[in-house]
């Protein structure tokens, strides 16, 4: 479904990523891990057109993608949540989500009345109750995280790239969260690339993990497999048991 190739990112002289080759195949729930400024998101930002590649290649579903517009490629079923939730602050909730319907895959006639049909259905779907009026700025962090989910499951995705949906959550809207990735994936199918550091929770849903180092994949396997890798236990997971 998904495939980069051999892709490097510059910003100046720094390389943020350096000859990345990845596949993700279509229904997979894949886990993207490792340490602050390993290039996780700056992965999600070459995917996504935010960022394209300096070099290399990025193709969804056999097309060429690499150098589109973040909205074509939203267009062509790709959509990402942000690691720091980015609302429309102008907009009420509503309003927010309905942005993701009419931008989305194959929905760009849409009327006012039906986006907000499927607005609605969203927001019940990841279990944030608002009323018409509610504002972003009246959400709590963790329902902030559901609006996010919620926008980007509107544009009607193939492929949902998860940026620490669960960063900054108490244990019980972790678990909240969990729930509603598992839905995302097994009542709609839909494909997940999911960066986050709370391992527990990564470990215990995804099925295979990528893991970077300063910009580079040091290892790729299940869950169990990576755990045990000596490489990713120095680079990353014995940071958490230091800590």
């Amino acid at each position: 479904m998904l495939e980069i190739i051999q892709v490097d990112k510059f910003f100046g002289h720094f390389q943020a990523l350096k000859g990345i080759n990845l596949q993700v195949v279509e229904g997979e729930f894949r886990g993207l891990i490792g340490p602050n400024g390993s290039g996780k998101t700056t992965i999600f930002n070459v995917i996504s057109g935010v960022f394209p590649a300096t070099s290399g290649q990025v193709k969804f579903l056999g097309k060429d993608i690499t150098y589109l517009t973040p909205d074509q490629i939203c267009q062509a079923g790709i959509t990402r949540s942000f690691q720091i939730p980015r609302p429309f602050k102008e907009m009420t909730v509503i309003e927010n989500v309905m942005v993701g319907v009419f931008f989305g895959k194959g929905q760009k006639k849409t009327t006012n009345a039906r986006a907000k049909e499927q607005a609605q259905k969203w927001l019940d779907f990841v279990g944030l109750k608002v009323d018409e009026q509610t504002m972003p700025g009246e959400l709590t962090a963790g329902n902030l995280r559901r609006l996010e989910l919620a926008r980007a499951l509107a544009t009607n995705p193939r492929l949902l790239l998860a940026d620490e949906v669960m960063s900054g959550l108490n244990q019980e809207e972790i678990e909240q969260a969990s729930q509603v990735l598992k839905k995302i994936h097994k009542e709609m199918g839909i494909t997940i690339i999911w960066v986050e550091h709370i391992m527990n929770a990564l470990m215990n849903l995804v099925e295979r993990v990528t893991v970077l180092d300063y910009g580079q994949i040091i290892a790729e396997g299940t869950p169990e497999e990576v755990s045990r890798n000596p490489i990713v236990i120095e680079a990353y997971l014995g940071e958490e048991e230091k800590a």
